[in-house]
This record gives structure tokens, sequence and C-alpha cells, in this order.
């Protein structure tokens, strides 16, 4: 923090003449339960004026929950929220929003086909059509301006890219007039570059006197750009700290309680192929398509696909799945005939387990219960008996396992709806199903985006234990730190095409020199 910055945010912490001014949020003895669950244990947490507070803490240590309560979307069983210096209720969404509070959610809530200002106008309906879209017009000219974010409010939404979509989400709480802003996630689905800009932007609201709440399990963000950090376990706070007073392992040990020793670990058994792809292409109106694709993956490998987003790699992924076409070009996979534009259930037979990227639309029902969620390959297998008459003990049975097994927090039976799961329990229950049986091929789309430190370890430890096995990997991730992680080898991929490969050890340098040299 340079001294510009440092007396800026110490004049909105004790005003211009110096004197004390209250917490901009300030939270005691905060206990909610769910049930028989004690979600928060009598949690106290304050964020000053101008300040960004990083909350680090485990998938299920209460993170999301104490800022939903502050958000208007739980109730505390008791304890105290104030506000500014004066303590309130806030007993809903609108509650907070008056308030100044505002929520950006890990998953975004927009209207695909509305634009960008038709979605902040859904959120601030005032006045006539007319003259509430005038005046968001101007308010969110004024918000774009002064926090230097560039995204076209006229597109649909459903265009434009993720980061964008992120902005709009911002910008809805910036016109609703948050000065506390509380961030879920900001960069679970962002690249390094679009989470500098991300970041930049939040400093600049700080300086501007918002405060901010940055909920994240990245370690290097929150020491780089937190003013303090505040950790959690369990449903009760452990400790806070200045940035300057810790370090990485320091943090990883106050979070799950134990130092995580992850070590590249590569492969000595890479054999036949299991996937080729030659001359793929796909054209496709909605978004990147496929270009002369060419690649093969052999047992006994992980092979790392390292790219910007958007380039290809979620067309990738549905045409190994089966769930698109391919308008030319082959796929073959080992010890069966050509699978090209083979359907979905087929490629599943053949034995490809897969991870989407977007766990809430492509791979959990939220409204079924964790049970359904996690037995319907076995279902479809034949494994739990006919379709028409299923042993629900086994499946029951079978779930509680692979919930021990997997560490799924948060279930509090196997009939529980699986959408009541956070985000990276829900991801551990999808990567449970997926590796209940012995897939030969595992295609894994940003596995641990949104997964805590340990999770993401245990993760990683599945895909390598499926490697050693020797199932053929795809890991695709826009987090190069895990593609180097765990790769064996390293393919580029940039508008719809391998653009390079790598033998592991790599250089980093040059796999990103490959990404942008292409972009």
């Amino acid at each position: 923090m340079n001294a510009i910055t440092g007396h800026m945010r110490e004049t909105a912490r004790h005003g211009p003449d110096g004197a004390d001014v209250p917490p901009a949020l300030a939270l005691a003895a905060i206990s909610k339960t769910f049930g028989d669950f004690s979600a928060l244990k009598g949690v106290d947490f304050d964020l000053k004026p101008g300040e960004i507070h990083a909350l680090l803490g485990e998938n299920g240590a209460g993170k999301s929950t104490l800022m939903n309560v502050v958000a208007g979307i739980y109730t505390p069983d008791s304890g105290t929220v104030s506000v500014h210096g004066r303590p309130v209720a806030i007993r809903g969404p609108s509650d907070a929003q008056q308030l100044g509070v505002g929520m950006v959610h890990q998953h975004y809530k927009l209207v695909k086909p509305f634009t960008g200002l038709e979605n902040i106008l859904m959120a601030h309906p005032e006045g006539s059509y007319r003259q509430a879209r005038k005046r968001l017009q101007a308010m969110t000219k004024d918000a774009l301006d002064g926090i230097g974010f560039d995204v076209d409010l006229n597109r649909p939404v459903e265009s434009l890219s993720v980061s964008e979509q992120q902005r709009i989400e911002i910008l809805k709480v910036l016109v609703a007039g948050a000065k506390v802003i509380i961030l879920d996630e900001p960069t679970a689905v962002l690249t390094d570059d679009e989470a500098v800009r991300l970041f930049t932007a939040i400093r600049n609201l700080a300086r501007e006197g918002h405060s901010v709440v940055l909920v994240t399990h990245k370690l290097a963000e929150a020491l780089t750009y937190a003013d303090r950090i505040t950790v959690m376990r369990g449903g009760q706070v452990v400790r806070s700290v200045l940035p300057s007073e810790v370090g990485e392992a320091e943090l990883t040990a106050l979070i799950v309680g134990s130092t995580i020793d992850e070590r590249e670990r590569r492969s000595g058994n890479a054999g036949k192929s299991v996937l080729k792809l030659r001359a793929v292409e796909r054209r496709d109106d909605r978004g990147p398509g496929l270009r002369n694709l060419s690649f093969e993956v052999r047992s006994g490998e992980i092979y790392g696909i390292a790219g910007v987003g958007g380039n290809g790699q979620s067309a990738l992924v549905e045409i190994v799945t089966g769930l698109s076409q391919v308008d030319s070009g082959n796929i073959w996979l080992d010890g069966h005939d050509d699978v090209t534009n083979q359907p979905s259930e087929r490629m599943r037979r053949c034995g490809i387990a897969c991870i989407p990227s977007d766990r809430q639309s492509d791979a959990i029902a939220g409204d079924l219960p964790v049970a359904d969620n996690y037995a319907i390959n076995g279902v479809l297998e034949g494994r739990y008996g006919s379709v028409l008459r299923v042993d629900r003990r086994r499946i029951d049975a079978d779930t509680q396992d692979a919930v021990r097994r997997f560490e799924v927090m948060g279930v509090r039976g196997s009939h529980q709806k699986a959408g009541l799961l956070s985000g990276g329990n829900a991801q551990k229950l999808v990567i449970a199903r997926e590796f209940s049986g012995t897939p030969s091929l595992i295609l894994a789309h940003s596995p641990s985006r949104g997964l805590d430190i340990r999770a993401s370890a245990a993760v990683h430890d599945h895909l390598r234990a499926a490697r050693d096995r020797g199932a053929g990997v795809i890991l695709i991730s826009e987090d190069l730190d895990e593609i180097m992680l765990l790769s064996d080898r390293i393919g580029v991929m940039s508008r719809g095409s391998i653009v390079a490969e790598f033998e592991t050890p790599a250089d980093r340098q040059a796999i990103g020199k490959a990404m942008v040299g292409h972009g």
C-alpha cells in the first residue's frame, strides 16, 4: 500500500480530524443453526471504513453463512449486527440494501437473454421504464468511470464473458447505494489478468470510501490485496491478522489446523492411447468453436490443457462426452470403434467420466436429494437394480460412504436436497459420483474451482490416483499453477486448437508465451 493510499484509508477510518469512527460493519456473537448443525458459534467480525477485509476458511467453515446473515438471506439465532455503529435488524435482502449492504454471490443472478442494463433495471425498478432507464444509464456510467470498469451494458448477458457478467453484478450493488460490499469468491471463474483488473477496481472502491469483504480460498489474493485477514474454522473465528504478519504456510495451518504439502508427482507409467482426436472441426455461432483440433491422451498420464477461458475448452468437453457433434474430423477411444458423434449414453458406457466446469447448471440437480445426485450413474449402469425397481437401501449406504470418504460437509442425511450444499461441497459430491466407478478416461474441467486448500489437495490426489491405476486424465484449467502441478504433458489451447505441447517439467514462461502469442 503506498503512502497516499494509506493516508486516504486512515482518514476514512479515523475521520478528517483524527477522531475514531465506528466500523462500517460489526458482528457480535453471531450464532446460527440448521437443524442440529451449528454453522456459526458466537462469531465476532468487524469491517473498517475504506478497508478490504479477507475472510478465509475451508468449505463449511461458516464464511458464506456469516455473510448471508449480513446480506439478509439468513436470520441469526442470536447476536448483534451493527452498520456504521448502529445496531440493526436485517430481516431480508431489501433491509440490507436499504442499509447500504450489497453482496455479489459466487453464482451470478442474471437473466441471460436480457441486456446488462435491463438486469440492473430489474434490480431497481423505480418510476416508469423510460425514467428508470435514463436514470440508471447515468448512474452506471458514473460507476463505470469511477472504478475503471469496461463493459457494454447494451449487449445480452449471455453474450458477455464471465468477468463482464461479474462487473454487472457489482454495478447492481453500487447503483443500489451499497457502501459495504461483500464479494463471495470473486475470482473463482476469472483468469489471472481479469483478477488483477478486478482487484484494481476493488482498490478504487476502497479509496472512494467503500468497505469490502473478500470471501476467498486464494491465499495469495488475500496476502496481496487485503488490509486484514480473518480465518474461520468450524463456525468460529480462529484469528485475525495483518497480511504482513503471516505467510501462506502459516495461513494454511490456521485454515485447516495442519500443514498441507502439495508437490509435483509425475507419472512413470504412460501407456497406450485412450483418446485420440484428429482434425476435429466444430462451428458454433454461440461462442468459440473448434478448428483442426488434434491431440491424444495416453493411459497413466494427466494431459493438462492450459489457456485463457473461452478458447473452445467447453466445446471440447461437449464433443468428447457426446453432448454435441463435430462437423468434421474423428474421435477414437481405446478398445472401441470410431466414436465420433456418438450419444452421451454410449460415451458413458465407454468409460468416460466428466467433472464439468459449471456444477450448478451441468452437474447437480439441486431440487433432488444428495443420494439421487450421487447414484444416477450407478442407476443407469444397472448397479442398483432396474430403473423401475432400484435398491434405495444400497443407494443410501453407498451415498453415506461416499460423503464420508470425500468429506462432503453439510450433509445431514442422504435425502437432503443437494441444492442446500455449499458450492465447494457440491463439487465434492460431483467428484465422488464421477469416481464411483473405474473410468478409463476422466475429463476434469476446473475441478478445484471454489474449493478450499484441503479439498483442492484431495481432488488432486484423486486425479493422480486415477492416473496411477491406468486411466487417462484430461485436466482443463485456467489456473496455470494447477496445470503445472499436476500435468505429465501440457497442451496450450487457443481459438479452438492445440497450438503447442510441452513435456514436463515445462518452462512456465514458454507456456505463457504460447498462450499469449496465439490468443
